[in-house]
């Protein structure tokens, strides 16, 4: 591969690599010491016998007032990072360390729990946001059409390696080491002898002692007899089952699915939707056809979730349905052969990158369910991931049911920010133009204007205005190497029913979009619409984030002010930077730059 094509800025110092990345939120204020570090290097570095000086010194850091809300962290890294939430992540207290640590969507799977059990983690998150005052998003990952096998005993099942098992869809069998029930009657005439099926917890890989790999032997009537590959204990009272390169005749949006969304999803008005399985643009459809009937989730997005040989046939076609993609490389590395698996998470991201739909990568660090660290290996996907140009990381067993989940976050988040100080955006942004190809769209000029005056200024942030998202969706795309501050501006509309204001959606999802930081205004501001007590009574307020505007001034550089005061308390922006703005003003688009001591 040419070195032109590496996403990779070079050549990277030395001393970048020596510095200590331990940000210091970690510590109490007691602990935070301010650090000076000193490098002198001599001799040659390519021979590897360079040596290193290092002066230290030593200050106590400023104490902080506790009754003021830590901007640390706020900007820690750019990539996103989505954790599930279930029994070890579920406590408030958890989820406001988790926030903390750079959580910025909640996932919450249904393949597992009651809509009680999710409501009461639902309610802890809320809490937690309005305690740590950091915005977060929620996603609602569907069952679809997912291979499940009911432990009725919740007995640990002891499989033996060379032994057989059957699998059979009579439901009112106990599953044991000799039977598995599973939920898919037509199971027997979609396998065939020398199938691949793989059966467990969460993690089924066949290397771990939680889950185990089945050869199909025979087909005996509804029933598959299999050969057990590894031995494994399974626990729990359900495990999900995964035919390697067998297509399941199930909905991809099951009646489950519906009724969830249909009632905890109206009820919390979900911002994301992972469609488990996704095989065709038209189940994209389908969802998004559901979501039209069901008032405000017509503006849920849509996040297809590839996982099968199938969904990467059609990969094409449900890239420009899906308002994003989940690269599930869980059940998908189980269909593609390993040698297979990094060509289809690049490409894919490229495709993703290229249309400029946010792309999120799964299964990272699966050894941090049970250890307080990744493995090497690990490290590394995490931050070739973010080289690659993923937008965020999902977390799934790891902060569900891990041991760490908070350490597993934090740590994710500092792989991703040593990752993005070396991302090639010079190089990433030529192609991204290239391919966009001319004449460009009046939007898409403006934003990638705005990256590039951003770049050649050195500005320390874009602060856009939008009200839908997709002019920050369009910067975005471009990934600037500065956070962008996105101003959401609330929409009044009517279903001829009653008024309402957009915006609460819009600013929540551009939290699954890397570099975006979501502000949304306040609309009882004068410059957003007039103020009414009947329009307020609907404002779409869901997890009662702090809104960006409170003042009463009418105009957008009063609404710009705010935002860059939020900046400078954050610590991203400081005297004399620039500043780089996209707004609208009249029926004209502009970008200009700013410096900040003029505010």
């Amino acid at each position: 591969m040419q070195a032109s094509h590496l996403l990779l800025e070079e050549p990277i110092r030395l001393a970048s690599i020596l510095e200590s990345s331990t940000p210091d939120e970690l510590l109490d204020d007691s602990q935070i010491l301010q650090l000076q570090f000193a490098f002198t290097t001599t001799g040659d570095p390519l021979s590897g016998q360079d040596r290193v000086d290092v002066k230290l010194s030593v200050a106590p850091a400023p104490p902080r007032d506790p009754s003021q809300p830590n901007p640390k962290n706020a900007f820690s890294s750019m990539t996103k990072i989505i954790g599930t939430l279930g029994p070890s992540s579920r406590d408030v207290e958890t989820i406001e360390k988790l926030l903390n640590a750079g959580m910025s969507v909640a996932r919450f799977d249904f393949s597992w729990g009651d809509s009680d059990f999710h409501q009461e983690t639902l309610d802890n998150l809320k809490k937690a946001v309005r305690n740590t005052r950091k915005l977060c998003a929620v996603m609602f990952d569907t069952v679809g059409p997912e291979l499940q096998i009911i432990n009725k005993g919740e007995a640990p099942i002891n499989l033996v390696v060379d032994e057989f098992v059957v699998l059979t869809p009579d439901a009112t069998q106990q599953a044991s080491s000799t039977t598995l029930p599973v939920n898919y009657p037509e199971l027997a005439s979609v396998v065939k002898p020398k199938d691949t099926i793989f059966v467990g917890q969460y993690l089924f890989t066949g290397s771990e002692s939680t889950s185990v790999w089945l050869e199909v032997m025979e087909v005996q009537g509804p029933n598959v007899k299999c050969l057990v590959k590894n031995s494994a204990t399974l626990t729990g009272t359900l495990f999900t089952a995964h035919a390697a390169g067998v297509p399941v005749g199930l909905p991809t949006l099951s009646d489950f699915d519906k009724e969830v969304i249909s009632k905890w999803g109206v009820k919390n008005s979900i911002d994301f939707i992972s469609l488990s399985y996704t095989r065709h643009a038209e189940d994209v459809r389908q969802a998004r056809l559901h979501l039209s009937k069901l008032g405000d989730l017509y503006q849920t997005q849509i996040f297809a979730k590839i996982e099968n040989i199938e969904g990467l046939k059609h990969f094409d076609e449900i890239l420009k349905e899906a308002d994003g993609i989940i690269l599930s490389r869980g059940n998908l590395g189980i269909d593609l052969p390993p040698e297979k698996v990094f060509l289809f998470q690049k490409a894919a991201l490229h495709k993703c990158n290229m249309a400029g739909k946010p792309a999120i990568v799964t299964r990272v660090v699966d050894s941090m369910t049970d250890t307080p660290r990744p493995t090497r290996a690990e490290a590394t996907d995490v931050a070739n991931a973010v080289l690659d140009g993923a937008d965020g990381i999902l977390l799934g067993a790891e902060t569900l049911r891990g041991l760490y989940p908070v350490e597993t976050i934090t740590i994710v988040q500092k792989i991703c920010a040593e990752a993005e100080k070396v991302f090639n955006q010079a190089v990433f942004f030529k192609k991204t133009v290239k391919a966009v190809g001319e004449p460009m769209a009046h939007l898409e000029s403006i934003a990638s204007s705005a990256v590039r005056a951003g770049t050649k200024v050195r500005a320390s942030v874009i602060v856009v205005f939008t009200s839908s998202g997709r002019a920050a969706r369009l910067i975005a795309k471009y990934k600037p190497s500065m956070p962008v501050l996105v101003v959401v501006i609330p929409k009044l509309t009517t279903n001829h029913l009653r008024w309402s204001f957009t915006g609460a959606f819009q600013a929540r999802q551009c939290l699954a979009v890397r570099g975006l930081f979501p502000m949304l205004a306040d609309p009882r501001h004068p410059a957003v619409g007039s103020e009414t007590r009947e329009k307020e009574e609907h404002r779409p307020v869901n997890l009662q984030y702090p809104t960006m505007a409170e003042s009463s001034t009418s105009t957008n550089e009063s609404i710009l002010k705010v935002a860059l005061d939020h900046g400078k308390a954050a610590g991203i922006i400081k005297a004399h930077d620039r500043i780089v703005v996209c707004q609208k003003v009249g029926d004209s688009s502009v970008v200009k730059i700013i410096e900040l001591d003029a505010y």
